[in-house]
């Protein structure tokens, strides 16, 4: 394994997916009715930010370090409260990673399957869940899991879909495992991760996920700088399937102001659009094989 988050740990792009998946999250436990919450690629669940990996990056000081003792603005203040709330709970010099975020938020009656396939972050990550019962850490491909683990009996809950795109092709499987997952589990909420490099490619995986058939679907890009160089991650961006009523208003009213707090400098941006669901488009009879 090369991908090693505990360097990335608290950086602008978990501030983004992470402010996200709490919200949705937030949004289920407004119902008495239990949910499920499904990590494709779960990682080891909880970071150091003066380990040695976090101190040797110091991504996190763009990031969460940003927020941390800050008076911060509405509506974004609102926006954030699940998810600053879940970092207080980790408590100092600790970040939570998608599932402790997602453990700290749950209620008693509500289920977590955590996936991991590298024996070692796999055995980090039952360490860190503390032998909680609403918990299962299961040592399998991510990828596998969105096959083997959908519909849950909960019959509501979200899917985080975030792989290291550390290997080629990971978009495509991205999408093919979004478009498996969707018909096995039509009704569930899909958070899926992907990076921003080269704003012309990114911007493709919105708009060729519009031709998985899915009616509703919230891209949502934060960029911390101008993406003059194609080799850094000069943003990130998050697809979000059936995502709750509310989401889009919040999410659109807190961008602008998260981009000017974690951005590098003044082209900084976020933007929120939604993408329009269509079916894949007919071959014709003669178009050949």
């Amino acid at each position: 394994m090369n991908y090693r988050h505990a360097f990335h740990a608290g950086n602008f792009a978990d501030v983004l997916k992470h402010a996200v998946l709490a919200q949705v999250l937030a949004h289920l436990a407004l119902k008495e009715a239990p949910f499920r919450y499904l990590d494709s690629h779960a990682g080891r669940g909880v970071y150091r930010l003066d380990g040695p990996e976090a101190e040797r990056s110091r991504e996190w000081e763009g990031g969460i370090g940003r927020l941390l003792g800050r008076a911060l603005p509405e509506p974004l203040a609102t926006f954030l409260a699940p998810y600053l709330g879940a970092v207080a709970t980790a408590g100092e010099a600790t970040y939570p990673g998608s599932p402790e975020i997602a453990r700290l938020l749950a209620r008693p009656q509500d289920r977590l399957l955590l996936c991991e396939r590298h024996p070692e972050e796999a055995a980090a990550l039952r360490s860190a869940m503390r032998r909680d019962p609403r918990v299962k850490v299961v040592e399998i491909d991510g990828w596998q899991a969105l096959g083997a683990f959908l519909p849950p009996p909960e019959r509501r809950g979200v899917v985080l879909i975030d792989p290291p795109f550390e290997e080629p092709g990971e978009a495509e499987r991205l999408l093919g495992g979004l478009a498996a997952a969707h018909r096995k589990w039509p009704t569930g909420t899909y958070l899926l991760w992907y990076p921003i490099k080269d704003p012309l490619a990114a911007d493709l995986l919105p708009r060729r996920a519009a031709h998985i058939g899915i009616a509703r679907i919230l891209a949502a890009e934060l960029l911390v700088r101008r993406p003059a160089d194609p080799t850094r991650l000069n943003g990130c961006g998050l697809l979000v399937v059936n995502p709750p009523w509310t989401l889009a208003e919040r999410l659109g009213a807190a961008l602008p102001s998260l981009a000017r707090m974690l951005g590098e400098n003044d082209h900084a941006r976020g933007r929120l659009r939604e993408v329009t669901g269509e079916q894949p488009p007919k071959r014709s009879a003669n178009s050949g094989s």
